[in-house]
């Protein structure tokens, strides 16, 4: 069974794709400010502690540092892949496309969030939203 090819404009792609490249860098270089990219999985990464010294103090920011920065890194994770699942999407020639329904995602919706990867009625239904 082949996947659905997207009937969204070209340019519309285009344009989502140019954004979702500029999101992936931004969110590489937010990562690297606090954590390190783990070699042996893509898209993951791990906040390092920090080294102020040895003294109770300097420990104590350490820990609390590092206790701030983990939810951080966890968030921009998921965005990043997200991101990258949307690109590679793009490249599948299937972005756009409801991964439920099978329908075209509509434009408004993916210009909000381009790595939407299922159409409004689809989300409100599995999320139970009214």
């Amino acid at each position: 069974m082949t996947s659905p090819k997207t009937t969204i404009n070209p340019q519309i792609i285009k344009e989502m794709e140019s954004l979702l490249i500029e999101q992936k860098t931004r969110l590489e270089e937010d990562l690297e400010k606090f954590a390190k990219k783990d070699p042996h999985v893509a898209s993951e990464y791990e906040t390092s502690y920090s080294e102020y010294g040895d003294d109770v103090d300097e420990n104590t920011q350490e820990v609390t540092e590092y206790l701030a920065n983990k939810p951080v890194e966890m968030q921009l994770e998921k965005e990043l892949k997200d991101v990258v699942k949307a690109l590679a999407s793009i490249k599948a020639g299937n972005y756009g496309i409801c991964k439920y329904c099978k329908q075209p995602i509509e434009e408004k919706r993916l210009r909000a969030r381009p790595t939407s990867g299922a159409c409004v009625s689809c989300k409100k239904t599995i999320t139970q939203e009214l």
